[in-house]
């Protein structure tokens, strides 16, 4: 059998350390792990470059990549992914802020487009009336798709990282990941009371967990090696699968699957009405074209 050397962008979890170290290979593929830590600025290298065949990618990344006409198709695999109602944070001595009364407010995030961000604000907006534009999101970094132009309220700053617009008093609030909310050198707290029940009622009303990372293939490769990237697919689903009990209590660890199911589907279909609701994406997203794209994956 000849083998198709991959060059595969994954980040280090338990069901991607079984491929990484050679336990599960990735039959008629030679796979090649490149190291990139921290790994989201990869993203803005594989949607402006290219520089992968195969790359775990934010699920607002990707949606803005498709609309820019990035060539590349989604691969059904949820990396990471958890709720997000702890991702909205203050400081603990600072005043408490309802969520109810957060128009006018200035809140920081590390870009606009990052997919923690997008599920905070579909939040907001769902459960306690507030949309994106009431509130000014004050940013430290520029999205990772070159062509997408942000919307007026959102502000770049050059004062630091986002705990420090906390910490300086420019922002009332923060946006962290659930990866990132501990380990900032600044103690904070859930902007939302009762955040881990109001969570699991999201999920409940849902029927799914929010994505944060999938994964995507260069249409170029996806056309030139279908079985070598079927083979990739296959030992990530295999790997997710004997790994099962290790997610359990990891910060983003909750959502972790593979495969097209009616949860992904959900998922997907509110990303994308919050991301066309925030002005993330301008244009609706395809979700059938998108499944349709992956159908080769069921054979």
């Amino acid at each position: 059998m000849t083998h198709r050397t991959l060059s595969v962008l994954l980040g280090d979890y338990p069901h991607t350390r079984l491929l990484k170290d050679g336990t599960l290979p990735v039959e008629g593929a030679d796979c090649r792990f490149p190291t990139v830590a921290p790994l989201y600025p990869a993203f803005a290298r594989m949607v402006r470059r290219l520089e992968f065949d195969v790359c775990e990618m934010a699920l607002a990344t990707y949606l803005q990549a498709r609309e820019a006409g990035v060539p590349v198709t989604l691969l059904p695999v949820v990396m990471i992914g958890s709720t997000h109602h702890r991702s909205l944070t203050r400081l603990p001595d600072g005043p408490a802020l309802d969520p109810r009364r957060l128009a006018g407010q200035r809140i920081g995030v590390r870009s606009y487009s990052q997919t923690t961000g997008l599920w905070v604000r579909g939040v907001l907006r769902e459960d306690y009336g507030v949309d994106a534009s009431d509130i000014t999101w004050v940013t430290t970094e520029e999205p990772h798709v070159a062509q997408y132009r942000e919307p007026a309220f959102v502000e770049r700053s050059s004062a630091g990282s986002v705990p420090q617009l906390l910490r300086s008093g420019d922002v009332s609030a923060a946006v962290l990941g659930p990866r990132a909310v501990g380990v900032q050198g600044t103690p904070l707290v859930p902007v939302i009371e009762d955040a881990e029940a109001a969570g699991e009622a999201w999920v409940e009303r849902h029927g799914t967990v929010p994505a944060n990372h999938l994964l995507v293939v260069r249409d170029d490769v996806l056309k030139s090696a279908p079985d070598a990237v079927t083979s990739l697919y296959r030992a990530l689903a295999r790997a997710i699968t004997v790994t099962s009990g290790e997610h359990d209590g990891a910060p983003a660890g909750r959502a972790v699957a593979a495969g097209w199911s009616d949860s992904l589907a959900r998922c997907l279909e509110i990303a994308a009405r919050y991301a066309l609701e925030q002005r993330v994406v301008r244009t609706p997203v395809d979700l059938a074209r998108i499944e349709k794209d992956a159908a080769f994956l069921a054979a």
